[in-house]
């Protein structure tokens, strides 16, 4: 049976598509990281209903933006 050449099947994803499934593992990491700490410190703080909701929610999306850029940025060094 003879050797499969090197590029018979087609080339791996570009950088650009690492980076973009880089930043979405980090966009999750960031929004469970921010729903844990999050909730507890909105806990510690007395919110309650709306105003934790509000608060959990923005720090949610805000870890998962932070961790999804430096994923991304960190990705595309190493391409």
């Amino acid at each position: 049976m003879p050797a499969i050449p090197a590029g018979a099947y087609g080339q791996g994803p570009s950088c650009f598509d690492r980076m973009k499934l880089g930043f979405a593992i980090g966009f999750f990491v960031g929004i469970s990281s921010g729903a844990l700490f999050g909730g507890f410190s909105s806990f510690r703080y007395g919110l309650r209903g709306r105003e934790l909701y509000t608060n959990v929610g923005k720090l949610m999306l805000q870890g998962g933006g932070t961790f999804g850029t430096f994923m991304a940025i960190g990705t595309g060094i190493r391409c």
